[in-house]
């Protein structure tokens, strides 16, 4: 089993005034799992994880909603307001979708110490108790956060999307490798080989990508690292085809089951063969 652990569908009708501009023509359009068939076709996916891309209640449910249509979506990455006050019953509620697998608040858009306040814990005990993860949007400026809410919370599954976002198409990010560092060394933490090229500017090439890729695996290990596409993010900067055969290159081949299926199975609560049975998480505490 090959699993995309991490790609989006949008209508441009859901998104009046948000992200992307009409400038960003190769993603200024809908993408619907119609668009995605042939692609998964094409790379031999044989399933995915589909994560939020608005901060909607409304967003979570289109989503749960493509998720039951089709079954190659295996699992769904909603949106909550996690500081309000309903949130726990709002959690409770979108779980009784055995799809909704995680949450993600867009800490990119958010301010850097928005994860250290005490309103999140009655939304992070409620994720808990319905066997949520939670996935990390963050910049480089947010991971002495999200280090500190880990820490506060070693029993929830955490996973960083795309690497934290490195600037690589500046040569990177100072204090990025060591902040990561720290967040790896807990055993909740898992992350994304995903999104890196979009980081990258003009500097797209196997080389140019190679350390960033290198100190995600030797950090998270093939045991708590997931391969996504970022699709149709992704087109900004290459193609499927492209990323996911750089991946291949960079991933060592005794570690590619682990980064492009199990992991994601594991973090995700995937059975084999078996999409939408829930089973535990690993490296829990």
């Amino acid at each position: 089993m090959r699993i995309d652990g991490h790609l989006h569908f949008w209508t441009l009708a859901a998104r009046v005034g948000e992200w992307p501009p009409p400038e960003l023509a190769a993603i200024h359009r809908d993408f619907m799992p119609d668009d995605f068939a042939p692609v998964i076709a094409d790379a031999g996916i044989d399933g995915t994880i589909l994560v939020q891309s608005l901060p909607s209640r409304a967003d979570t449910q289109f989503m749960l909603g493509l998720a039951a249509r089709h079954s190659f979506i295996f699992g769904v990455v909603g949106w909550v307001d996690l500081k309000a006050a309903d949130a726990p019953e709002q959690i409770r509620l979108l779980s009784a979708d055995e799809k909704l697998k995680g949450l993600r608040p867009m800490l990119q858009s958010l301010p850097i110490n928005w994860l250290d306040d005490s309103a999140l814990d009655p939304a992070v005990a409620a994720m808990q108790a319905q066997g949520l993860c939670f996935d990390a949007l963050p910049l480089p400026p947010h991971l002495p956060s999200l280090l500190r809410f880990a820490q506060r919370f070693p029993a929830l599954p955490i996973v960083i999307n795309h690497g934290a976002k490195p600037d690589i198409a500046q040569g990177g990010t100072e204090g990025w490798r060591e902040n990561m560092a720290a967040l790896a060394a807990l055993p909740n933490l898992f992350c994304k080989l995903s999104g890196l090229l979009t980081e990258a500017g003009s500097r797209v090439a196997l080389e140019d990508i190679r350390p960033y890729a290198e100190t995600l695996f030797e950090l998270f290990g093939p045991d708590r690292l997931i391969w996504g596409s970022d699709w149709p993010v992704l087109n900004l900067a290459g193609d499927y085809r492209g990323w996911q055969t750089m991946a291949e290159a960079l991933v060592p081949a005794e570690a590619q089951a682990a980064v492009f299926s199990d992991t994601a199975r594991t973090f995700y609560r995937i059975a084999e063969g078996k999409p939408n049975a829930a089973h535990g998480h690993g490296n829990r505490d």
